[in-house]
């Protein structure tokens, strides 16, 4: 072998071993981008779940809290009925009492003017 030779065949070497280099760069590079590629999948997957969960867990929420309004709404309502048939919804206890004594006033006239017969 010659001194020619020699160095062609380190340079070919020197070639090799730089594209040896540059495509380990090249598959450090793919194997990342790969792993980050799954990675990101993943948490996609992930939090569409979540996300899903989360809907389902809210839809329950508010179906209960649908059910508790109603139920309050309808103990107001049963309790504005048993006021207004006891009277106490709008006239004060002063004015009730005043339209009492007067039915009460006019009971005693009745009464009487019976039991003068």
């Amino acid at each position: 072998m010659t001194n020619l030779d020699s160095i062609k065949g380190k340079m070919n070497e020197a070639e090799e071993f730089a594209r040896k280099i540059w495509l380990a760069g090249l598959g450090a590079y793919g194997k990342s981008f790969d792993e980050a590629q799954g990675r990101y999948e993943k948490i996609s997957v992930e939090a569409s779940k979540m996300f899903e969960d989360l809907v389902v867990k809210g839809s329950e929420i508010e179906t209960d809290a649908k059910d508790k309004f109603q139920v309050k709404d309808k103990v107001e309502t049963r309790v504005a009925e048993v006021r207004k048939k006891l009277g106490l919804d709008s006239v004060s206890a002063d004015q009730k009492v005043e339209e009492l004594s007067a039915k009460i006033d006019a009971l005693t006239d009745a009464v009487a003017k019976l039991a003068t017969k």
